[in-house]
């Protein structure tokens, strides 16, 4: 599963590269990486529940959530670096179906034709990344679905991440 990891993360930034979502060098951003595992553990009853039905969503949802903590990692870190779980504290504003709307609306504070556009570019790569999952054939349930779920979802984090660095006028170059 390591090796769709790295191609499902190439094949997300090479597309997102052409949208001109983010820079060509990925960014590091080691405090927001750090709490990948305390979100993706918080996220994945609601999102591994919600996959079957609502695959694009339930990978969509974690680049909002990345693009989220990144925003509040650029805002004010010291407070929320210690909030106990970032995930949750998203979700419990509006409840998991409406997610998207309160990070685009209350934290990403993008409205009207902005917002659609990122509504459709979070849309188009968990598009992606589910159809590389399912590429996969794997049979669902077992545990080398559940890899490729929680690899897909570490993607679209650090695509999340990556996008937001952008918009927030981080620009990753070389030294």
């Amino acid at each position: 599963m390591k090796d769709f990891a790295a191609d499902m993360l190439a094949d997300l930034h090479q597309y997102l590269i052409r949208r001109d979502a983010v820079d060509e060098r990925m960014p590091e951003c080691p405090d927001v990486e750090a709490k990948w595992p305390a979100i993706a553990e918080a996220y994945l009853p609601d999102g591994a529940r919600e996959f079957a039905n609502y695959p694009v969503a339930s990978l969509g949802w974690m680049m909002f959530v990345a693009m989220a903590v990144t925003k509040f990692w650029d805002e004010d870190w010291e407070r929320y670096d210690q909030m106990e779980n970032l995930y949750l504290y998203l979700r419990d504003k509006r409840g998991y179906d409406n997610l998207d709307e309160y990070i685009l609306d209350e934290v990403l504070d993008l409205h009207g034709d902005v917002a659609e556009d990122m509504q459709t570019l979070v849309g188009d790569c968990a598009e992606r990344t589910k159809r590389a999952i399912y590429g996969l054939d794997i049979e669902p349930g077992t545990v080398d679905a559940f890899k490729a779920y929680v690899g897909g979802l570490q993607c679209m984090y650090q695509m999340g991440m990556a996008i937001q660095l952008k918009v927030m006028g981080y620009h990753m170059t070389k030294l």
